[in-house]
């Protein structure tokens, strides 16, 4: 096992990721592919809405971040979401271009009139679904409708990708069922593990991706949301098991609580599986801060990768090392997905940060004594404000101690 594939300049992760006992367990891809899926499931998002430029701004710097395809709408819920696809399509992007369509004609037809490349085939397979928002479709109705429009999507030069919704929670002998005669067609270019209710667990989402290669020989995609906080351990479990594509958007934008984080998916399939991609990592930070902005949409400052305090220290013990030597800290570096490591002042601070915040603010360094009582004051006055301590307290706090 060579070093380098869990230490190098850009992360430090565990050895034990990268051994023969471990990963002969698995059918990784030789690479894996990105579809972005925040300009139509991320826009889900209750508050959330994209004018067309939105829309062709983020599709843009998608692009220039590496991603292989782009959702751009389901275009029958506005004309502005039709014109949006229109212009995306025109701009010429690397990425493929990929709409949502359900088993209609009039969906298909739009697919077609906006020239994308490929389409996102939805029709219900889970038991909830079919119960509750379906009532009237048999299962009989749903193998059916996703045979004809994928044969017909196909026969007019579309890219099909076969969307069972909420087939995590379908009845396994129906799933197996679609799998069969829907998902074996040579009209089907994929087929999606779709976990709309982000209710599988990584364990069970390897065994579905054995189960529908072996079935459907086809190119496996995983698409699942975080409502357990399991979006990105499933992709990753999907991809160990022979999957291909994750379905990710910027910061986990989607419905509920999200969809799979493209940040935090593009860095673990990297870091942690060795799996190589089209993604820029160094303009993650970046792109998530302007997608989010568009957005209006608020993510935890802790959040990994691209939260404001991803890479934050204000423990005392070993602070320098943010400076020196952050792989020390961080499992990856910071600057490697475009952030900076960083100090902050509080309860927790010790000496190292007074002597490292004197430097950084240009001021001359004081004597120990006069070091533990600004470093007493910093404490004192942290607890007061429940919160950090500023520079510009920093500041006033020497000037007084001095």
């Amino acid at each position: 096992m060579e070093e380098k594939l869990f230490h190098n300049e850009n992360y430090w992760v565990s050895p034990y990721n990268y051994m023969d006992e471990v990963r002969s367990q698995f059918n990784l891809p030789k690479r894996v592919l990105f579809h972005d899926v925040t300009l139509r499931d991320g826009e889900q998002s209750p508050g959330v809405a994209f004018r067309a430029e939105d829309k062709v701004r983020i599709a843009k710097l998608l692009d220039e971040l590496g991603v292989d395809r782009i959702e751009i709408s389901l275009p029958a819920v506005s004309d502005e979401d039709k014109r949006a696809t229109k212009e995306v399509v025109a701009l010429g992007l690397k990425a493929k271009t990929f709409v949502l369509c359900r088993g209609m004609a009039s969906d298909v037809e739009n697919a077609l009139e906006c020239g994308v490349d490929g389409i996102i085939l939805e029709l219900p397979v889970g038991i909830p679904r079919l119960k509750y928002q379906f009532p009237t479709w048999t299962e009989d109705d749903v193998v059916e409708k996703a045979s004809y429009w994928a044969t017909f999507a196909k026969s007019k030069g579309l890219e099909v990708v076969l969307f069972p919704m909420d087939c995590t929670r379908a009845r396994p002998e129906f799933f197996t069922r679609v799998l069969t005669e829907v998902g074996a067609l040579p009209a089907i270019d994929g087929v999606s593990l779709v976990d709309t209710s982000g209710s599988l667990h990584p364990q069970a989402a390897t065994y579905l991706v054995k189960q529908m290669k072996e079935i459907t020989k086809k190119r496996i995609e995983v698409h699942t949301h975080t409502d357990f906080g399991m979006g990105v351990a499933t992709s990753m479990a999907a991809l160990t098991a022979g999957a291909e594509v994750v379905h990710v958007s910027v910061g986990g934008l989607g419905e509920r609580s999200g969809n799979t984080p493209l940040d935090e998916a593009a860095i673990s399939a990297k870091a942690l599986y060795g799996l190589d991609s089209n993604i820029q990592f160094n303009k993650l930070y970046e792109l998530s801060n302007e997608v989010l902005g568009i957005s209006k949409f608020q993510i935890a400052p802790s959040k990994p990768v691209i939260g404001e305090r991803a890479f934050t220290r204000e423990s005392g013990m070993g602070v320098d090392l943010v400076k020196t030597q952050p792989l020390a800290l961080f499992g990856v570096t910071p600057s490697f997905v475009g952030q900076e490591p960083k100090y902050v002042l509080g309860k927790k601070s010790g000496l190292a940060s007074v002597v490292m915040k004197l430097d950084d603010l240009g001021m001359p360094q004081i004597d120990d004594e006069k070091k533990a009582l600004v470093l007493n004051k910093i404490k004192t006055l942290s607890l007061e404000k429940r919160g950090l301590v500023s520079d510009e307290e920093f500041v006033a706090i020497v000037k007084e101690v001095n």
